[in-house]
C-alpha cells in the first residue's frame, strides 16, 4: 500500500516535516510504502517546507520582529527564485499574548527580507503570507523599502495600523530592483470590510472591538493613499489583500500577483504525481476548523484526493468542523490528539507521541 503523508504544521508544537515523520514512525505495517511530503500554505514553515522539497540555498538575514526587536530570518534561493516568509519577521508566534497589539505592530522586518532578496538580483520574489501579528497593510514593509508613510506635514508615521488613519503620502519609491513579486497566501479575504483583515483576523492578534473598527477605517484610508501612489484601483476589495494583516494589499499595489500558497507549494514539489500514485492520503494541521477549508493545506489535499477517489484522513490537534462539511470537502475521517489523549494539556505536551499512536491505529485499519 502506498501512503502519502502530507501534513501542515501543528502550530506551536511541531513543524510540518516533524508531523510527517511522526506519522511515518508510527505506521506499523511492514511493506507499505510511505511517502512524506510536508506542506505549507504560505504561513509559518513556508521556507522550511520548500527547502526540504527543492533544496536550493538558504541564506540567513538579520531582521526585526513585529515590535522592532532583532530577529533572524532567511531567504531560500532555488531555480532563480527567492522565497521569503512573512511569519519569520511578522509572526504571531514571535510575541507573547500580552505583547499582541495590532495597533502598533509592524511589518518592517518583512521589508528588510525583501530588500535583501532584491539586492541579490533575484528576478522573482515569492512571499509566503500567513500567521502574522500585524495589521498595518504592509506600511512597515514599505518603510523598510524606502517608502515610509507620511502625514500631511511630511513627517513619518509611527509604526502600526492605527497610525495609518493620518497617512497622506509615501516618502519615496520602494527599492525592489524591478523584481517581480508573488504573494502566496492561504486566504482570499479583502483588505477591509466585514471579511477584511481587521474584522476577521484582528481579534486573534489582540484587537478589541473598538480596535477593529479603528483599524478597518485606518486601512480603508491607507488603501486610498496606496492607490494614488501606485496608480491602482479598488485596492481595498482585491481578493487576498487582507492576507497577513493587509500585507497582501501592499504587494498588489507594488504590482505583485496573488496566488494560492498551497497550490504553489504542491506544484513545486510535484504533489499531483504523488496523489496519482497513492492508495491513501494522510494530511492534517493543529486546529482543523472552518478556516481549514478555505484555501489551507487540508482543503487542497482533501480536494485532490476526492477528485481521484482516494480516501483522505485528517490528523489534527483538535477538530471544530462538522462531519458533513468535512466530507463535502473530501475528508473521509478525522482523528484528533485531544480525543486520543482525553485532554488538551497532553495533546500540546506530547503531539509526536500522539501522532505515532494514531498512525499505528490507522495502519491496522487501512492497510491491506
Amino acid at each position: 500500500m502506498r501512503v502519502l503523508i502530507c501534513p501542515d504544521k501543528f502550530a506551536g508544537t511541531l513543524s510540518a516535516p516533524e508531523v510527517a515523520q511522526a506519522v511515518a514512525d508510527g505506521w506499523t505495517t511492514p511493506g507499505d510504502v510511505l511517502v512524506q511530503r510536508p506542506l505549507a500554505d504560505g504561513g509559518p514553515g513556508f521556507v522550511e517546507v520548500l527547502a526540504t522539497a527543492l533544496g536550493g540555498r538558504r541564506v540567513p538575514v538579520d531582521t526585526v520582529d513585529p515590535l522592532g526587536r532583532p530577529a533572524r530570518g532567511e531567504i531560500l534561493y532555488a531555480d532563480g527564485v527567492a522565497y521569503v516568509e512573512s511569519a519569520q519577521a511578522c509572526g504571531l508566534h514571535l510575541l507573547t499574548v500580552e505583547e499582541r497589539d495590532p495597533r502598533t505592530t509592524t511589518s518592517y522586518g518583512l521589508g528588510l527580507l525583501l530588500a535583501a532578496a532584491a539586492e541579490t538580483g533575484a528576478a522573482e520574489i515569492v512571499v509566503g503570507l500567513g500567521g502574522s501579528a500585524v495589521n498595518d497593510a504592509g506600511a512597515g514593509m514599505l518603510a523598510a523599502l524606502g517608502a515610509a508613510p507620511l502625514d500631511e506635514t511630511g513627517m513619518a508615521l509611527p509604526y502600526g495600523g492605527a497610525a495609518l488613519i493620518a497617512a497622506a503620502s509615501l516618502g519615496g519609491v520602494p527599492s525592489l530592483r524591478q523584481a517581480r513579486l508573488v504573494a502566496a497566501t492561504d486566504v482570499d479575504n479583502p483588505l477591509t470590510g466585514l471579511h477584511g483583515a481587521s474584522n476577521v483576523f484582528g481579534p486573534q492578534k489582540g484587537a478589541s472591538r473598538e480596535d477593529v473598527l479603528l483599524l478597518d477605517a485606518a486601512l480603508e484610508h491607507f488603501a486610498g493613499v496606496l492607490e494614488k501612489a501606485f496608480g491602482v484601483t479598488d485596492l481595498a476589495r482585491q481578493p487576498g489583500g487582507g492576507a497577513a494583516g493587509g500585507i497582501g494589499a501592499a504587494l498588489i499595489a507594488l504590482g505583485g500577483r496573488v496566488t494560492s500558497g498551497i497550490n504553489l507549494v504542491t506544484n513545486l514539489i510535484g504533489l499531483d504525481r504523488e496523489l496519482d500514485a497513492a492508495d491513501l492520503v494522510i494530511t492534517g494541521e493543529g486546529s482543523f476548523d472552518h478556516q481549514s477549508l478555505r484555501g489551507k493545506v487540508v482543503a487542497g489535499i482533501a480536494a485532490g484526493a476526492r477528485d481521484r477517489g482516494l480516501p483522505c484522513v485528517v490528523l489534527a490537534g483538535r477538530n471544530e468542523t462538522g462531519q458533513r462539511e468535512a466530507a463535502a470537502a473530501g475528508v473521509t475521517e478525522t482523528h484528533t490528539l485531544v480525543e486520543h489523549f482525553g485532554d488538551v494539556e497532553t495533546a500540546l505536551a506530547e503531539p509526536a507521541r500522539g501522532l505515532r499512536e494514531l498512525a499505528g491505529r490507522l495502519a491496522g485499519q487501512w492497510s491491506r
